[in-house]
């Protein structure tokens, strides 16, 4: 028992030995003898036991007195070696006093989350991102992986280095159509289609083969030919008359060779070389022995001529012109070697769709011009697939001025009151090879682009109705209208264009009453003005050779309306007249405004600065003569209408666009002459009451105004329907300008009144004595002088 170690001896000897501080309690109570002790040690281990637990919280662990972190990811006797704490697909995360989970990319818990805390029940599992978002991968298959997805590739592609998927060329597998047939590559597929001159029973390709179609055909498959079978397939022998344009298989179609006669008078060469080409094809010539290139730019050669001159100058030309180049167009069309052709001429634009194949195309096709867009169904350009004969084309040809030619012929239309109507776009021709085109199932759409874009106006959609020789509105119909374009539905092709409806005033009784008197005493003023201006030399200036010249140019012009505007039984005559207006009113405005600018220079520089002469005639007469030739040789048509002997409405902004120009220019200086002439009279005369002073511009406002033309803005609102109190105050206003001019510069002015009474006086009695002869009033002989300096009127 001496050598005998107890085993809380030994418990003790363990204490000592790690140098706890309780080794030394413990080991008092190891030399103690008896049961007593035995217990008494097993009470102190237990304190101990309980101490060290309660002395560090959960996740710490007691080491060497003090508490550290436990890591609960790294193995221990719960996590022994090659396992995971978090489980497959997550890695462990230690913190201080605790531990987390995080699901691997592609991974979620059952509850849809990525953490979770260590330890836990939940585990990571592969997330089916397929499932969960089907628009994944667009159009394209998805594919689930663990962990992540990938997207596939549709059938008819293949995967590509770029994650993407690139086309498979299905043709280049060999014989995948068959000996007789072509494979056509599409993106995710691909077609197969005969060859010329062979065809299949069912139509389907390759699910029948393809044989020659003399022999799928039990019927003549040629029409008004002969079907035979050679080494490349069937081909058509086509009889007198009718030809295929030699395309293999093409079905044989009629040719009206006779649509070329009545053009013989209109163009002899152009209708010679057509008339020509046409019977070639009808007795079985090659289409290649024909020049397409040759006919086309023959063709387009001699519509450039013909509306160069002027030979379209009434309607029966104008029909045979356009039946004629329907029927070009129909004839030259197959045989351009190209699918698309685009040409412009100086006089014309074409736009033309030449088809071939042994299908008949179906879908839209658009063709365009500069101002003028076809809509067109291709099922009207090939006609009846089971007629269908091979080949279709179609042409939209527009022409830059036929427009001019065709303006005034509008008898078939059914216009309102008051109303007529004025071509607002280009004329367009729509020609196919189809000949049966009346009345279509489905309807072309054209849009025209507006040649004046205004608000408010009406807008026909019309065709070249040839049986009248004038435009029609059968079978067409505008189904959106703005003041930019027009767009229109018609049931039949022929050529088509937009008439745009205007309103003309109607001259009641009352307002020509208001016209030949006021412009009856407006001739009368005139004259005496001119007379006034150019005999009395005490008023003789620069702006009194203005006033002069303003009133005979505005004499002439009144005088010429007077006589002549309604002079139309001759075209020529009135086109003459209009341009002696067209000048006259615009000498007119012009003298207008060298008088704005005379009254200008007179007040903001010094009061006798006038401008030369020579100068004043090329602004008088020179500037309106440069306008009128570049307007007549624009737009010779435009010069005198159906009912005046005016401009057209079209053209009126020749005249209108100058004379609002003038007015702004008139309007700008006559502020500046009224601001300047503000400051002068209140520095001239400081004695002048306000009242004096409003009254005084008011009366120069109004006269200067009336003077430098303004009141003719009324003209501007004559072309619609419903201003008929613009017309009166227009005609008021323009008529009356005369006896306006000779009140302001004549009756109004002091010296000029004084002349008229010594010139009265001869007649009457013995003169009256002058107002320059009081010596009691200096400052008036002084106006008296300034006026005799520089013509100023008093007012």
């Amino acid at each position: 028992m001496g050598t005998q170690v107890l085993p809380h001896k030994l418990l003790c000897q363990k204490l000592l030995l790690s140098k706890d501080k309780r080794s030394k309690d413990c080991f008092s109570l190891v030399t103690m003898e008896g049961r007593w002790k035995l217990l008494l040690l097993a009470l102190c281990l237990s304190s101990i036991l309980a101490l060290s637990e309660s002395s560090c919280p959960q996740g710490f662990a007691l080491v060497e007195g003090e508490c550290n972190d436990v890591n609960e990811c790294e193995p221990d006797e719960d996590y022994p070696k090659n396992t995971k704490p978090c489980g497959n697909h997550a890695h462990c995360y230690n913190t201080i006093g605790s531990s987390y989970c995080t699901c691997d990319a592609g991974y979620q818990t059952d509850i849809k989350t990525t953490n979770f805390t260590n330890p836990s029940t939940l585990t990571c599992r592969d997330i089916n991102e397929c499932w969960e978002n089907k628009d994944i991968c667009g159009s394209r298959p998805c594919i689930n992986t663990d962990p992540m997805y990938h997207c596939g590739c549709n059938q008819g592609f293949v995967p590509n280095v770029n994650s993407g998927c690139d086309d498979v060329n299905e043709c280049l597998e060999e014989n995948i159509c068959g000996p007789n047939a072509m494979c056509i590559n599409t993106v995710g597929s691909h077609n197969c289609v005969c060859k010329a001159g062979f065809a299949t029973k069912s139509g389907e390709v390759p699910q029948d083969p393809c044989e020659a179609v003399c022999s799928v055909d039990e019927t003549n498959h040629c029409g008004n030919g002969t079907c035979h079978i050679g080494a490349s397939g069937a081909y058509c022998t086509c009889h007198t008359g009718f030809t295929n344009y030699k395309i293999i298989a093409a079905r044989c179609t009629e040719l009206d060779c006779d649509a070329f006669k009545e053009a013989e008078n209109l163009e002899e060469n152009l209708t010679m070389l057509l008339k020509k080409s046409c019977v070639a094809l009808a007795k079985g010539a090659e289409s290649e022995d024909l020049d397409d290139q040759k006919l086309l730019l023959k063709l387009l050669e001699v519509i450039d001529h013909l509306l160069s001159t002027g030979a379209l100058n009434n309607t029966r030309k104008v029909s045979i012109f356009l039946d004629l180049v329907e029927s070009a167009l129909r004839l030259v069309g197959p045989l351009v070697r190209d699918s698309r052709i685009n040409k412009s001429s100086p006089y014309t634009e074409l736009d033309l769709l030449s088809l071939k194949g042994p299908k008949a195309p179906r879908g839209v096709q658009i063709l365009r011009t500069k101002l003028v867009k076809l809509q067109i169904y291709l099922e009207t350009v090939s006609g009846d697939a089971s007629q269908y004969p091979g080949f279709a084309s179609v042409s939209l040809l527009s022409y830059v001025n036929l427009e001019t030619f065709t303006d005034a012929f509008s008898s078939g239309m059914n216009p309102e009151a008051n109303e007529r109507f004025i071509i607002n776009s280009k004329v367009a021709t729509v020609s196919v090879t189809n000949t049966n085109t009346s009345p279509l199932e489905k309807p072309v759409m054209l849009t025209f682009s507006h040649l004046t874009q205004v608000n408010g106006y009406r807008h026909e959609c019309v065709f070249w109705n040839t049986s009248q020789g004038s435009w029609s509105t059968d079978g067409c119909k505008a189904v959106k209208s703005n003041s930019e374009v027009t767009v229109c539905s018609c049931n039949h092709l022929s050529t088509f264009a937009v008439l745009m409806a205007l309103y003309d005033v109607e001259a009641t009784f009352e307002l020509q009453m208001v016209t030949w008197v006021g412009l009856s005493l407006s001739l009368i003023c005139l004259l005496i003005c001119i007379l006034t201006f150019s005999l009395i030399r005490s008023i003789q200036s620069p702006r009194t050779t203005i006033h002069l010249h303003l009133c005979i140019s505005l004499f002439v012009a009144a005088f010429i309306f007077l006589v002549g505007i309604s002079r139309t039984e001759n075209q020529t005559t009135c086109a003459v007249i209009a341009g002696f207006l067209h000048f006259f009113f615009l000498a007119a405005f012009c003298w207008m405004c060298l008088e704005g600018v005379q009254l200008f220079r007179m007040v903001i520089f010094v009061f006798n600065t006038n401008f030369p002469t020579v100068y004043m005639m090329l602004g008088g007469y020179g500037v309106p003569a440069v306008i009128v030739v570049i307007s007549a040789m624009v737009n010779h048509k435009g010069y005198g209408t159906q009912r005046y002997c005016w401009l057209n409405v079209d053209f009126i902004w020749s005249f209108l666009g100058p004379a609002c120009v003038i007015i702004a220019i008139n309007i700008f200086f006559f502020l500046i002459t009224v601001w300047k002439l503000a400051q002068k009279f209140s520095s001239l005369n400081p004695d002048l009451n306000t009242l004096q002073k409003i009254k005084a511009f008011t009366i120069t406002a109004v006269a200067q105004l009336c003077v430098l033309g303004t009141t003719w803005i009324f003209g501007c609102f004559q072309f619609e329907e419903s201003t008929m109190v613009m017309s009166y105050l227009f005609t008021i206003f323009a008529s009356l300008q005369g006896l306006m001019l000779f009140v302001m510069h004549c009756l109004f002015s002091k010296q000029v009144r004084d002349e008229y009474g010594n010139l009265l006086s001869r007649f009457s009695g013995p003169p009256k004595k002058r107002y320059t002869e009081f010596s009691s009033f200096p400052s008036r002989q002084h106006a008296s002088n300034s006026s005799q300096n520089t013509g100023e009127s008093h007012i």
